[in-house]
């Protein structure tokens, strides 16, 4: 062959090759086309039929009108149903909406919120894919029925409670009947409004709007209430059966592309189609649903930009902005002597002013306080709910021996004069270096702590898991702990109300900032005196506690020399703060040399969510293991002490000295019987009968000590661990 033919054949393979090519591309680039506009033209069929494109493996069948998903995720695994009833209506109207819910087939239970515990089974339901309705009455006087009392009680508390956060029950969902009558105006439908808006407070999303029977009939929209709840009924079912098709957010069809924001972000649209204004607008039936976060809530009640204010209110919100720059030149150290000469004038004033302020009265009182007077308050603890389930007690009922279930959490002084940066209100609290307002005398305070106490011990009374022994002996308090918030020592007559207190048989556990040497030194005895030793350092003092005295650091080294004089039993309080004040070992040791207190008890800090007043975080909380490696060091710098007691719950260990450790024994247990007496005989005789901490110490049991296999967990009690671990709520 030669070239030219050569070439000729080569050039020819090249374009039957290229043609074959060509013809594939084509090919494949129609098939395309073709497959891109049959599956648009199937979506645009479907979505003109009312109906979501169904995945692989995914039948949507109709059952009496509604569907049934066999979907491998459901979006709705069933539906609960609370209720709270006083003649039984609102529980005839949940078995009547159960039968509705079986017939979609879909699982449904009925449940009494008597009988049900939301303080460890609300939060798992953010997680279930179920659906919770709940149905409440409301009284005449604007309060829940008896069976509901303490899950609305817990549900107000959470949610104005930093600690549990705004989006402790996200990801529930929930619609909302309330059973009331207009007749009663100022109180109509109030339980209802108010569980609406706790539960959005907690970040749970509404499925629809909140409806309000009314019993009285002239004003009933319906005719009865029986009737009200049949028509919401129905639009319940076709919501809850909107869901079930996979539709998240319901819609008016009257927003822009048909599309509703969601009630977090304001949506001014309806989610009821029936009414096409959002309950936003409707102002009298939402007057205590206007606000779609805890933060414009807060705002409206200090009187922010974004809410109206009455010229009258003018003068009471530059009050509070003055007292907010002088607390911010406080921090900053500007006004040492005029702060002093503002006192000194203060104290000159015929009328002093009352420490609680209407704003601070109110905010408190969400966060489940009971006040008492103008400046004292009181509050059940965590432990004390703990303990009367049998779920064990507090780190003091491991190392001393108290009845959680019998402790009475309070102050005498909500003020304090340090901003801890671990403080559990972020600084809602009054502050102050002295006392400047009005006072209440002790005997009011002690009467009405009590009283208050066993009224919110009395609200346990058919709470699901109480032990009814514990109930009983939990309406007489056995101790009493000065630790609630702010600084017990400030009160004047701080003397006369702990001598009351062991008049009525209740012990005292006293707490201070180290920042008042010349009270501590006039103290009367008490059962035990703690001091908070949150730092080792002067840098580190200023930069955890932010005290306001400028010569603070004399002062908590005097507060240290001063409890050194005690005989009674004293306690130093580390709070271990991770990157903050852990690496303090050897300063730490010089402080006990100086102090010389019977006990230390070192614990990790509790994270108490976001704040604007502090830049912790969850890293700065140490682990149980890091705790324990901390007190190990210390105590090897320390000869005179060793580790005694342990409650791992706490994250919390106890240094004891070693003259507490009898023939190998500890006695790190209070005998509170004996120290009873020996107070009286103190009291008797002037004060010249004394006594010291070993007079009244008891033996320790062993699985309270360091070690072992309890890790200070009472066996008396169950542990009990929750499915899905919420933030850990401490106590005192």
């Amino acid at each position: 062959m030669d070239t030219w033919s050569f070439y000729t054949s080569l050039v020819s393979l090249w374009l039957h090759r290229f043609y074959i090519y060509s013809v594939v591309a084509v090919g494949i680039s129609i098939w395309i086309i073709v497959q891109f506009l049959t599956t648009k033209t199937r979506r645009k069929g479907e979505k003109s039929n009312g109906n979501p494109p169904s995945s692989e493996g995914t039948e949507d069948k109709l059952v009496n009108g509604s569907a049934t998903l066999e979907a491998k995720e459901l979006c709705v695994a069933g539906v609960k149903i609370f209720y709270g009833s006083q003649t039984g209506t609102a529980k005839r109207f949940a078995k009547g909406l159960a039968e509705a819910v079986i017939s979609l087939c879909l699982p449904v239970e009925v449940i009494s919120m008597g009988d049900y515990d939301p303080d460890d089974c609300l939060a798992e339901e953010t997680t279930s894919r179920n659906v919770c309705v709940f149905l409440v009455a409301t009284y005449t006087d604007g309060q829940p029925t008896e069976s509901a009392a303490w899950f609305c009680k817990w549900l107000q508390e959470a949610a104005h409670d930093f600690r549990f956060g705004k989006t402790h029950l996200k990801g529930l969902r929930y619609a909302v009947f309330g059973l009331g009558n207009s007749v009663y105006v100022d109180h109509y439908n109030t339980v209802g409004r108010n569980i609406d808006r706790w539960l959005w407070m907690l970040g749970a999303s509404r499925i629809m709007t909140r409806v309000e029977g009314d019993c009285n009939v002239a004003q009933s929209k319906h005719g009865s209430i029986e009737a009200d709840f049949e028509a919401w009924k129905t639009k319940f079912l076709n919501r809850l059966q909107a869901l079930c098709r996979g539709e998240k957010k319901p819609c008016s069809g009257k927003c822009k592309k048909g599309k509703c924001k969601s009630p977090g972000k304001q949506s001014k649209e309806s989610s009821d189609p029936e009414h096409g204004a959002s309950e936003y607008e409707n102002t009298e039936a939402e007057e205590l649903f206007e606000t779609s976060s805890e933060e414009e809530a807060d705002a409206e009640e200090a009187g922010g930009t974004n809410s109206v204010i009455d010229v009258e209110d003018l003068g009471n919100i530059m009050s509070h902005m003055k007292k907010a720059k002088r607390d911010r030149e406080l921090e900053d150290g500007e006004v040492g002597k005029n702060l002093a000469q503002e006192n000194s004038g203060r104290k000159e004033e015929s009328e002093r002013r009352e420490m609680i302020t209407p704003a601070l009265r109110e905010a408190l009182t969400k966060q489940g306080y009971k006040l008492i007077g103008s400046h004292s308050g009181v509050k059940l603890c965590r432990w004390t709910k703990s303990m009367l389930r049998g779920r064990g007690g507090c780190y003091k009922h491991t190392f001393y021996g108290i009845e959680s279930h019998r402790c009475m959490e309070a102050t005498p002084s909500l003020a304090c004069a340090n901003k801890c940066v671990f403080c559990w209100r972020h600084h809602t609290n009054p502050v102050g270096t002295e006392w400047r307002w009005k006072m209440d005398q002790p005997e009011m305070i002690l009467q009405e702590a009590l009283e208050n106490h066993r009224n919110m011990i009395k609200q346990f009374k058919g709470v699901s898991g109480v032990r009814a022994d514990r109930l009983a002996e939990a309406m007489t308090a056995k101790h009493c702990a000065l630790s609630l918030v702010g600084e017990p020592i400030m009160y004047p007559e701080i003397n006369r109300f702990v001598k009351l207190l062991h008049q009525h048989g209740i012990s005292s556990f006293l707490v201070t900032n180290a920042q008042f040497p010349d009270e501590i030194r006039n103290l009367e005895p008490v059962t035990q005196l703690y001091v908070s030793v949150d730092a080792s350092t002067k840098e580190s003092l200023k930069r955890i506690d932010r005290p306001l005295f400028r010569d603070f650091w004399q002062r908590f080294l005097d507060s240290l020399k001063a409890l050194s004089e005690k005989q009674q039993r004293t306690v130093y309080r580390l709070t271990l703060v991770k990157a903050w004040n852990v690496d303090e070992l050897k300063a730490y040791a010089d402080l006990i040399s100086l102090g010389k207190p019977d006990f230390i008890e070192v614990k990790g800090v509790t994270y108490c969510g976001e704040s604007s007043a502090s830049n912790l975080t969850m890293a700065n909380v140490p682990w149980h293991e890091e705790v324990v490696r901390f007190v190990q060091d210390l105590a090897d710098l320390v000869p005179d002490y060793e580790i005694a007691c342990e409650h791992q719950h706490s994250n919390c260990l106890l240094i004891a000295h070693k003259k507490f450790k009898v023939d190998g024994d500890w006695f790190t247990w209070i005998d509170y019987g004996r120290f009873q007496e020996l107070v009286r005989e103190h009291e008797r005789s002037g004060g010249a009968e004394t006594f010291t901490a070993a007079d009244y110490a008891a033996r320790t049991p062993e699985w309270a000590l360091f070690g072992s296999r309890e890790r200070g967990f009472d066996p008396l009690d169950v542990r009990y661990q929750r499915k899905n671990k919420a933030r850990d709520i401490s106590g005192c």
